[in-house]
């Protein structure tokens, strides 16, 4: 996959930080000098240098995923899930802000904004794990100065090697998914698009009752990832009522026809959607003695 943006003729170079405010989060923009801006330009090279040694390219995000702590992904920029990063991306100007780091408790992550010679724009967004933690040295670092050590009495910030993802005007291009999901909001995001999901889901398969799974998973974060993952999956339209009551026998998974709706027993809503979600298998290879497995994973082979 290709990054619409060329690292080596960037024009433009913005610095910025995202706020917690308690309420919501905004994203602001601090002046920086010619030399920061170098930086935060090395970070991006690094990080698209990163996702290049990734053999196999990216895979497509999904909220169901069990990711490793750095994997290149990718979602594209009109996804539900990618709505926070492409409210940031395209924001037209973002609020100017040169004293926010004074309180540096807010900030959750920092940024840059770049444009290059063909006026295409790029996003990177880092959590503010490192950026903030040598502030709890404060006081205590010292600098070389007319020939002596001094005390640094100013705030301190770190800079990271790289992002934890790259924004451009297709995809989201994630090199740490932990991050994308902290800096998206995504756990809120994907408990509050539950309804949603449970209709579009609902409306490939009317012959089931999604009433004590809708209440399930707007209480339980996990049932909420598999149920945005089979509804961006979209491979509900064509299944079969009777082919799904026997892959739910053969699962384990318990559920019984009301007034002609196939019903999830208390209890199973997880095990059937770990069924729509293609993650429940059963194996035979040895005679008589069948063997339940629930897949970490999922990824079709072939065709």
């Amino acid at each position: 996959m290709k990054l619409n943006f060329d690292t080596d003729k960037v024009s433009v170079t913005e610095f910025g930080v995202g706020l917690d405010e308690g309420d919501g989060q905004t994203f602001v923009s601090i002046p920086v000098d010619a030399d920061v801006q170098a930086a935060l330009r090395e970070m991006v090279a690094s990080t698209w240098h990163a996702m290049q040694r990734h053999d196999d390219g990216p895979t497509k995000y999904e909220p169901s995923e069990k990711h490793g702590g750095t994997e290149y992904l990718y979602l594209p920029l009109k996804d539900d899930l990618a709505t926070v990063m492409q409210n940031l991306h395209n924001a037209a100007n973002l609020p100017v802000n040169a004293g926010v780091l004074a309180d540096p408790t807010a900030v959750f992550s920092y940024l840059a904004r770049m444009t290059d010679d063909k006026g295409r724009r790029l996003t990177a967004l880092r959590r503010a794990t490192q950026f903030k933690g040598i502030l709890k040295s404060k006081g205590r670092l010292v600098r070389m100065l007319d020939d002596s050590l001094r005390i640094v009495e100013d705030s301190v910030f770190k800079l990271d090697t790289d992002f934890d993802l790259l924004v451009d005007s297709a995809n989201v291009h994630i090199l740490r998914p932990s991050g994308f999901e902290f800096a998206g909001n995504l756990q809120d995001a994907i408990l509050a698009a539950v309804p949603q999901n449970i209709g579009a889901v609902q409306r490939d398969l009317p012959f089931v009752d999604f009433s004590g799974i809708e209440e399930y998973a707007s209480k339980h974060p996990r049932a909420a990832r598999y149920l945005a993952s089979i509804r961006s999956q979209k491979e509900t339209k064509n299944i079969d009522k009777t082919a799904l009551r026997a892959l739910c026998k053969t699962n384990g998974v318990e559920v019984q026809v009301k007034n002609g709706k196939v019903t999830v027993a208390d209890g199973h809503e997880m095990d059937f959607l770990e069924v729509l979600d293609r993650r429940r298998y059963q194996l035979e290879l040895v005679k008589g003695s069948p063997e339940r497995f629930r897949a970490g994973s999922r990824q079709r082979i072939g065709g």
